[in-house]
């Protein structure tokens, strides 16, 4: 198994620069660039700029090089120096602005995946064992109603609900008192209440789609040989619902971490952009609109670094929870 994860992580180099290729090259398709956006940008404001102030700029910037030569110089910064570039929008190294954004992002998404799996597990089991049960049905309709919910249509009906009963519509992830304050653990309080919404509201269709998959793979593992066999020894039936037909389930909830990983860690861009959360989606949709090249492009080589990570580490979760995977490995 060690000589498999090895290969793969060898693989991951390859993979990251094909797709790193790719990404610069999508992101310069739209007609136009930094230089154009920045230009309309002024006359709208009426200040024009010439053909010749537009030159000027776009060869300060070197962006009056071939797309492929600026590729070249960027992943060569990368490597050398760890540079990702320069952000035209936010007038800033692409990392300072990533660092200032990611670690509320990284909060955002671990607590959002956690309130993902520890509901959708525990409720998809509990359908599957009571089927047809008032409570199938009910977690059944809401789940569906979860799906079919757009983000952005529950986010106002969360933050309404919430101005109207508290008088607090829990915009942002701070009140306004905390938010260039130090930490302290009135801050934290107030991130964990602001937090309530994005939470649910990000993590629902999630939660939904994943309770359908839990409860029908249960359904579909609760009467295998094994299952039967382990009653007619008398086991109890916690002790085989747990070691039998949820270890079995779990396997492709476990798959599903490699994209999980990158859907969640961005979040929803509109959710994030109606509750004005300071986190990466909405500087991602800005720096693609803007055509702010280096910063979009970084932060999608991040997303599929971290898709690559997370199909990796579903592999080994899948080897750990299915013996017969184990097997396969050990052959390879």
């Amino acid at each position: 198994m060690l000589q498999y994860i090895l290969r793969r992580i060898i693989l991951v180099i390859p993979v990251v620069i094909f797709i790193s290729v790719i990404v610069f090259y999508i992101i310069q398709l739209p007609p136009g660039d930094y230089v154009s956006n920045y230009a309309a940008k002024m006359s709208i404001a009426g200040d024009v700029m010439t053909q010749q102030d537009m030159d000027e700029m776009r060869a300060s910037l070197k962006l009056d090089q071939p797309w492929y030569i600026q590729y070249l110089v960027w992943m060569k910064n990368i490597i050398i120096h760890f540079d990702f570039g320069y952000s035209f929008t936010y007038n800033k190294p692409v990392m300072v602005v990533i660092e200032q954004y990611m670690g509320l992002t990284i909060i955002v998404s671990l607590v959002t995946m956690a309130f993902t799996y520890a509901v959708a597990i525990p409720i998809g089991i509990y359908c599957a064992v009571r089927q047809y049960s008032i409570g199938d049905y009910l977690y059944s309709a809401i789940g569906f109603l979860g799906m079919a919910t757009p983000h952005f249509l529950l986010a106002i009906i969360l933050m309404y609900l919430s101005y109207v009963y508290f008088g607090n519509p829990l915009l942002g992830l701070f009140s306004s008192e905390y938010v260039n304050a130090g930490w302290s653990l009135d801050k934290v309080l107030d991130l964990l209440k602001h937090m309530i919404i994005p939470v649910i509201v990000i993590g629902l269709a999630n939660t939904a789609e994943l309770i359908r998959v839990m409860r029908g793979q249960m359904l579909d593992e609760l009467n295998k040989p094994n299952v039967v066999t382990a009653r007619s020894k008398g086991l109890s039936e916690t002790k085989i619902l747990l070691k039998y037909p949820t270890r079995a389930a779990m396997n492709p909830i476990v798959s599903t971490i490699g994209w999980s990983l990158t859907s969640i860690f961005t979040g929803s861009t509109i959710t994030a952009i109606v509750l004005n959360l300071p986190i990466q989606g909405p500087v991602m949709y800005n720096a693609l609109l803007g055509q702010d090249m280096y910063l979009a492009g970084t932060w999608l080589l991040f997303m599929a670094i971290l898709t690559v990570l997370g199909t990796l580490i579903s592999d080994i979760l899948l080897a750990w929870l299915d013996p017969k995977i184990r097997t396969e490995f050990r052959g390879m």
